[in-house]
């Protein structure tokens, strides 16, 4: 039976958690403000949409050819999800921005060199998804929609506190950090429950 829970923990924090685009939202909010950094996060949205669906067709028609990819790919996830509490975990409260251009465009192509949503897609696919939904290309896209839709909700969220959440990170770092850190874990080890 698929887990709603397990799934939504692991795409939840993935989402939240700094990364390019987040970051990037955050510091164009915070010079820019809400408004004019709509574009770019609306070209994160449709970009990362884009991936996530070029993404699901690769992991579906992988794991439709080669089933004995499944285990790996359930350790490689399980280790990268480890590996990323590590660094949450030992992160440091300050958050480097990055001031570079803020268009639709910057935010479409930011997707495509953009290694965490990769990863984020792939394990979702693999470790929650196709076991159950293989081949069901109706379900496999709404899924791959609801990736994006998760993940630009939060970009969003970073971008609509910037400098805000900027603060608020810093000051209670350690704390979300831990407990960050430790839902990850929990996700590695559910792939195997």
């Amino acid at each position: 039976m698929f887990s709603w829970v397990h799934f939504l923990i692991y795409a939840i924090i993935t989402a939240v958690t700094p990364g390019p685009n987040n970051i990037m939202s955050m510091s164009n909010a915070g010079r820019l403000g809400f408004q004019k950094a709509l574009p770019f996060n609306l070209g994160i949205w449709v970009g990362f949409s884009a991936v996530m669906l070029i993404c699901t067709f690769f992991c579906n028609t992988l794991s439709g050819i080669i089933p004995i990819i499944k285990m790996p790919m359930l350790i490689v996830g399980a280790v990268y999800m480890l590996w990323f509490a590590w660094k949450t975990f030992k992160s440091s409260p300050e958050i480097k921005e990055d001031h570079s251009r803020s268009d639709f465009l910057s935010g479409l192509l930011l997707q495509f060199i953009n290694p965490k949503i990769y990863i984020y897609c792939i394990v979702s696919m693999e470790a929650y998804i196709l076991p159950f939904y293989q081949g069901n290309w109706s379900a496999l896209i709404l899924f791959a929609l609801l990736l994006a839709v998760i993940g630009f909700a939060f970009t969003l969220c970073w971008s609509l506190f910037g400098s805000i959440f900027k603060l608020l990170f810093s000051k209670y770092a350690k704390v979300s950090n831990t407990i960050m850190a430790l839902l990850l874990v929990y996700c590695a080890a559910s792939l195997f429950f």
